[in-house]
């Protein structure tokens, strides 16, 4: 069984009453439990805080237990290379999604230090870029091992 993990950086915690023009009305809990129960054969995990050191604490401890990463590291995007530098060392492939289209925002939304570390990136797709990354890896487990 695919075990991933989903990970969430800061401020993601007031999903559903944060600027919902942008991100929707929609807790990510509600839909974490909808994602469960479309992919019902993937074990996924989710993991939320707004403290970086956490975020890395979590990323290294998924070493030997997930084949993969879903990461919404929110601002930490713009501003983290300890979260690039965590996702080079844990040798898991790791995905960053964003609700929103961080390139049609302010300028600072435009770069990533943690995009280079990553397989890809899906931005601006809504709550459903967290679908396409799973199934971006149930595919490429599909086509080979992670």
């Amino acid at each position: 069984m695919l075990q991933l993990a989903i990970v969430n950086g800061p401020n993601l915690n007031l999903l559903g009453v944060r600027e919902p023009h942008i991100y929707g009305n929609q807790t990510f809990e509600h839909y974490f439990a909808q994602l469960c129960a479309r992919f019902p054969l993937m074990q996924i995990q989710f993991y939320q805080s707004n403290i970086e050191g956490e975020l890395i604490n979590y990323l290294h401890s998924c070493m030997g237990k997930v084949q993969g990463i879903i990461l919404n590291a929110g601002a930490y995007t713009h501003t983290s290379i300890a979260i690039a530098d965590a996702i080079s060392s844990i040798g898991i492939p790791v995905v960053e999604v964003h609700i929103s289209n961080v390139l049609a925002r302010e300028d600072y939304r435009k770069t990533s230090f943690i995009a280079a570390k990553c397989v890809g990136s899906i931005s601006g797709l809504g709550m459903d870029g967290y679908a396409l990354a799973i199934q971006y890896f149930i595919d490429a487990l599909a086509s080979k091992p992670i």
